[in-house]
């Protein structure tokens, strides 16, 4: 079925578990809130197991370590090349081209972790002109007080006639490994943890221009999900539905099958799509006039295109839709955890739509009709009676693409961190993920919102 995670990043990450368990103005809306904000929330880091630190304003970007590179205020603060601090020569593994490019970096400031991690997840927004691109690295420092090498979390472009988009594989020190856009630790039942991170940029540009990468925010979610296959159930606060568009990823299996496999692969793009085009984002005839003009919907064929990660051969790269959505004017993207249905209720109440990760058997799921080891699907909002309303990409057509889930059977297989598959197995669950794309610009509802789920 569609696949959000394909077997080299969740079947390993599964494996951990494994030996742990043995060892702006918004969009319309419909509906209205049965109360405000719901009750019940943790905004304070030592209630909620995830950390979430994000370099956004000028302040931040002049609080690094900057080596050629110049932080710039404005209305949506960034960090751009200001003078290359040298060149140096990429040879890109996916095209076997060798470039010269002038580079210039900046280093965070060490951000020690209210939540000492287990996994760690990089996200960034920036513009890359054609001619530019962008690497992000993790040096994490570990509670027994030694430190990860610098890891990749990502080499980055939103175009991809300079470099081939990419995650890196084989990074591990023997205490902790990256699968793809997830740093984690290899064995969590020890008791290690990373406690405290940084951050490096490195931006790239062809040498002999003034062209320049233009990043505005860059961070990370630390997270310690406890090991559970059951989640203790929420209680409904909120009766709101979101207009959002509704696409079908189903109608474009076939299609593009270099993009993994086609359509019938794209849940993620299909729903970072949806969630772009709720807050006005939109792609013009000319960035879709590559695509077959036989085919409905291009845009899900251009997201798809877009989000892809040449190494990880798929569009489910966590921080790389976070990264896209972020390319349409005004947006904002970022990955995160989130802790319950309230925590959800909380952002439709503000207006904001959520993407979602999960992994079920067809059984665990009334209505699905699918088991999947892993899918990305949009929640627009809730019922009356508390269930969930989602716009689920695994559908026949656009039509049949708005869903009604069961809020106890939906809450419980996207929160668990471990389940049984259909062989019986343990393997793992994704403990919560989510994307959330939001004006780079909210209004102070969507920022009070956003606070109380830790995201600022």
């Amino acid at each position: 079925m569609s696949r959000a995670e394909l077997p080299s990043r969740r079947s390993l990450l599964a494996a951990a578990v494994v030996t742990a368990v043995a060892g702006s103005a918004g969009p319309a809306s419909a509906g209205t809130p049965t109360a405000g904000t719901p009750a019940g929330h943790a905004t304070d880091t030592a209630a909620r197991p995830v950390d979430n630190r994000f370099w956004t304003s000028y302040t931040d970007w002049r609080g690094g370590t900057a080596v050629g590179t110049r932080a710039v205020a404005g209305v949506r603060p960034g960090l751009l090349i200001a003078r290359p601090a040298g060149t140096t020569d990429y040879t890109d593994p996916h095209t076997g081209r060798t470039a010269a490019w002038e580079y210039a970096t900046w280093t965070s400031p060490v951000h020690r972790l209210g939540v000492p991690a287990t996994e760690v997840i990089a996200s960034w927004n920036a513009h890359t002109p054609a001619g530019t691109w962008l690497q992000t690295e993790l040096k994490g420092t570990y509670s027994d007080g030694t430190d990860t090498p610098w890891y990749v979390m990502g080499r980055w472009a939103a175009g991809d006639q300079d470099i081939r988009r990419t995650s890196v594989d084989g990074q591990s020190d023997g205490k902790s490994t990256v699968w793809t856009d997830t740093l984690s630790v290899d064995d969590a039942a020890s008791g290690l943890r990373v406690v405290a991170y940084r951050l490096r940029l490195t931006l790239h540009r062809r040498p002999g221009t003034r062209l320049t990468p233009t990043v505005w925010r860059l961070g990370a979610m630390g997270s310690d999900v406890p090991d559970r296959f059951t989640v203790p159930a929420s209680r409904p606060g909120l009766a709101k539905e979101l207009i959002v568009p509704r696409y079908s990823q189903e109608i474009h299996k076939g299609q593009y099958p270099e993009y993994d496999n086609g359509g019938e692969a794209w849940c993620s793009p299909t729903s970072s799509q949806m969630i772009i085009e709720y807050w006005g984002g939109r792609l013009t005839e000319e960035q879709l006039s590559w695509v077959d003009p036989s085919y409905a919907d291009p845009q899900i064929c251009h997201a798809a295109r877009y989000t892809y990660d040449h190494q990880y051969a798929g569009c489910g790269n966590w921080p790389f839709n976070a990264a896209y959505a972020a390319t349409f004017d005004g947006l904002a993207g970022v990955v995160t955890r989130l802790g319950s249905l309230t925590d959800l209720e909380t952002l439709v109440a503000a207006g904001i739509p959520a993407i979602t990760s999960q992994s079920f058997l067809a059984q665990e799921l009334t209505g699905a009709g699918y088991g999947t080891s892993g899918h990305l699907m949009t929640v627009i909002g809730f019922t009356a009676d508390g269930d969930v309303i989602a716009n689920d990409p695994a559908s026949d057509d656009n039509a049949a693409v708005r869903r009604v889930y069961r809020r106890r059977e939906w809450e419980n297989i996207w929160l668990r961190t471990k389940r049984y598959n259909a062989s019986g197995k343990v393997v793992s669950g994704t403990g919560g993920v989510c994307y959330l794309y939001f004006p780079a610009r909210p209004t102070p509802r969507q920022r009070k919102a956003l606070a109380a789920v830790g995201v600022r």
